[in-house]
């Protein structure tokens, strides 16, 4: 559809936005703690105009702005300006720009990550682009899967997680970068990342994320089995998620399942 491939040429432009402004960056910081920057209030912005010009029915959820939420309307976008703001504000390159899309069953149906200093080569960087309905795309190419292994060799986690798990009878490697997107997806990028324990966010650190990797048939649950859903608290009370959440295969989340157990 049009109205994507215009999503898709914001998202871009929002991208090369950040790239341009992060040098130059201002911190500041939320009521929680949280790092905020005037590139996180412009993008959702922008991004939500766009998005409400382009699909007018739908839901919009940002994570810097707030927006009636309609349970009728057929679709939903969950939009994270910034996914990786502390690495962002750093000048580090483990960030991106993260919109999740839910139908009207709050099913993960589509998504756009993009992250432009992160990727194959210096110059494509990433984009992963799932329109509802389509196929997913990588870096305007059907998506080929990467993965050489199923059973976990690597892992990716927010570098304070051991706050919120023990890590003594994980003897393999553990890649931290910032974005908790850009851990969730490395099942889709890194050949030798299979799996990745997220600690509690909230929605718009996830379902970006989500949306990719379900249609590519990895998996997100909790450590309980149950499978990551868009729930009230999450969607309408902006609430954080309740515990530790698994994804990537089936063989690494049970590994990982098996190996953490929390503090």
């Amino acid at each position: 559809m049009d109205e994507f491939n215009q999503l898709r040429d914001k998202v871009v432009e929002m991208g090369e936005y950040a790239c341009s402004s992060q040098k130059d960056i201002a911190v500041t910081y939320k009521n929680d703690g949280s790092v905020l920057t005037k590139t996180d209030l412009f993008i959702s912005e922008e991004l939500s105009k766009e998005i409400i010009r382009l699909f007018p029915d739908a839901n919009v959820i940002s994570e810097e702005s707030i927006f009636e939420f309609d349970d009728n309307k057929e679709l939903t976008f969950i939009i994270d300006p910034i996914d990786g703001t502390d690495v962002y504000s750093q000048g580090l390159p483990g960030w991106c720009i993260s919109i999740g899309i839910l139908n009207k069953k709050r099913e993960p149906v589509g998504a756009m990550v993009y992250a432009p200093r992160w990727g194959l080569s210096k110059d494509d960087g990433l984009f992963l682009r799932l329109d509802p309905g389509g196929v997913m795309m990588m870096n305007n190419e059907v998506y080929v899967p990467r993965l050489v292994e199923r059973e976990l060799e690597q892992l990716t986690m927010a570098s304070h997680a051991p706050k919120y798990v023990s890590m003594k009878k994980y003897m393999g490697k553990i890649r931290c970068f910032g974005s908790n997107i850009l851990h969730m997806i490395s099942p889709l990028i890194h050949s030798h990342i299979q799996g990745s324990l997220s600690v509690p966010c909230y929605v718009w650190d996830i379902a970006g994320a989500h949306a990719l990797l379900q249609n590519q048939g990895f998996i997100t649950v909790y450590q309980d089995d149950a499978p990551f859903s868009y729930t009230d608290a999450l969607l309408k009370e902006r609430k954080m998620f309740p515990s530790i959440l698994y994804s990537g295969t089936t063989e690494a989340v049970t590994t990982m399942k098996s190996l953490f157990s929390p503090t």
